[in-house]
C-alpha cells in the first residue's frame, strides 16, 4: 500500500470521530460561495482487517455565466468554479471526487437543439477536461471521476461517459451511460448513444468504484451488475430536476446501497438554467426557456441503510464523507442477501422472459 495512502488512513482515522474540515477548506468555501458538509461512516472494529477508510467528495455546482456566451467562455468559468472546489476538497484530505453529470456545460439535452451544444462534447482520453483535471489529480492526490459529454476520436458518435483519472493523472478507464431516459418528449438519445462499456468497475488505490450515470438509477438491474463486479463505492452523478424526479432521489441510491451491500453517492447539480430558444416537455405546458429547477440535494448512504445529509437543494456545495469499506462486508455478512440471491433463476426466468413466445406466469 502506498505511503501516502497509509498516511492519510491515519489522519483519517484520527479524524473521523471529529468529523473533520480544514480551516482552509472552511475558508476557500467561504470566499466562492458554497457550503461544506461532512460525514462519517463507522465499521465493527475486526482482528484481522485494519478499517479501510476512504474520504470521498461529492461537488454539486450551478453553471457559471448565462448560456447565451460562448462556449469557451462557459466552459472555462466552470473550470475555474470546479479547481477552488477541488482544492478545497484537498484540503480537508479528500481521496476520491466525484463531479456532476456533463459537468462542463449546462444541461442542454432539454432543448434538442445540437448546436452550439454538441460543441461542448470532447475526447474522454485527450478532451481539454481531461486534461485539465489531469493536472489536479496529480498535484493534490485525488482519483477525480469527470462525467462529461464524449465525442469518440474515431466514430464521431457522442456518449453520455464518466471519465475516471487516477491519482497520479492517469486515465484509468471509462464508462458509457447505459440507460436514456424517455420522459415526455424529453429523449437523450437525441444526442448520444446508450453505453456499450457493460458495468465496469474500476480497482483504485482508494477502493472499487463504479459509476452508474443518472438515469440508470431507476434500473435495480444496473445497481445489481455493479455490486456483481466487485464495486465498494458506486457513484450515480446525475442532472435532473424537482417535478420530475424529487420523490425518487433520497430513496433509489440508498436501496442499492442496501441491496448490494456497497456506499453509493448521488449527485445532482444545482439551479436554473435559461436557454435562448423556448422548448416543451410534453407535461401539458406552454413552451419554455428552462428545464426546471436542479435540485441538488446530493448525499450518501452505506450498505447498512443509514444515509448522511444532504446538500442544500439551491446552492453549490461539497459533501465530504468517510467510509471505512470494511463495512460493505460486515453488512453482506450479517443480511446474506448475495447469498440468497437466487441469480441462477432469475438468469433462467430472464432468458425466457425476453424470448418472442414468452407467455406470462399466470395461473388461472
Amino acid at each position: 500500500m502506498p505511503d501516502n495512502f497509509q498516511r492519510k488512513q491515519k489522519e483519517l482515522i484520527s479524524a473521523a470521530s471529529s468529523e473533520y474540515i480544514s480551516q482552509e477548506t472552511k475558508e476557500i468555501a467561504s470566499k466562492n460561495g458554497f457550503e461544506v458538509k461532512n460525514w462519517t461512516f463507522s465499521a465493527k472494529p475486526e482482528e484481522l482487517r485494519l478499517p479501510r477508510i476512504v474520504r470521498v467528495g461529492l461537488i454539486q455546482n450551478s453553471i457559471c455565466l448565462p448560456t447565451t456566451e460562448s462556449v469557451e467562455k462557459q466552459r472555462n468559468a466552470i473550470f475555474s468554479k470546479i479547481k477552488e472546489m477541488i482544492i478545497a476538497a484537498s484540503h480537508s484530505g479528500v481521496n476520491i471526487v466525484c463531479l456532476q453529470e456533463a459537468w462542463t456545460m449546462p444541461f442542454a439535452f432539454c432543448t434538442r437543439e445540437k448546436l452550439p451544444w454538441n460543441e461542448f462534447a470532447e475526447s474522454a482520453e485527450n478532451g481539454p477536461a481531461t486534461k485539465f483535471l489531469q493536472e489536479l489529480s496529480r498535484m493534490y492526490n485525488i482519483v477525480i471521476i469527470s462525467p462529461i459529454l464524449e465525442r469518440d476520436e474515431t466514430t464521431e458518435i457522442i456518449w453520455n461517459t464518466a471519465v475516471v483519472i487516477d491519482e497520479n493523472g492517469r486515465v484509468l478507464g471509462k464508462h458509457r451511460k447505459n440507460h436514456i431516459p424517455r420522459v415526455g418528449d424529453f429523449n437523450e438519445s437525441t444526442y448520444y448513444s446508450e453505453g456499450n462499456t457493460g458495468h465496469p468497475v474500476f480497482k483504485t488505490t482508494f477502493g472499487r468504484i463504479a459509476i452508474n450515470i443518472c438515469y440508470g438509477r431507476h434500473h435495480p438491474l444496473n445497481w445489481l451488475m455493479f455490486g456483481l463486479n466487485g464495486a465498494e463505492i458506486v457513484f450515480n452523478p446525475s442532472a435532473t430536476v424537482g417535478a420530475l424526479s424529487e420523490p425518487l432521489w433520497g430513496i433509489e441510491a440508498r436501496n442499492a446501497a442496501i441491496a448490494n451491500g456497497y456506499f453509493t453517492c448521488a449527485i445532482n447539480r444545482v439551479g436554473t438554467e435559461t436557454f435562448p430558444n423556448e422548448f416543451t416537455s410534453a407535461d401539458g405546458k406552454p413552451a419554455h426557456k428552462d428545464f426546471g429547477h436542479f435540485y441538488g440535494s446530493s448525499y450518501v448512504a452505506a450498505p447498512d441503510g443509514s444515509r448522511s445529509p444532504s446538500l442544500s437543494r439551491v446552492q453549490d456545495g461539497l459533501l465530504l464523507a468517510d467510509m471505512d469499506l470494511n463495512l460493505c462486508r460486515q453488512i453482506k455478512d450479517f443480511w446474506g442477501f448475495q447469498m440468497t440471491s437466487r441469480l441462477p433463476l432469475y438468469a433462467d426466468s430472464l432468458s425466457k422472459v425476453i424470448d418472442n413466445n414468452y407467455k406470462q406466469q399466470i395461473i388461472e
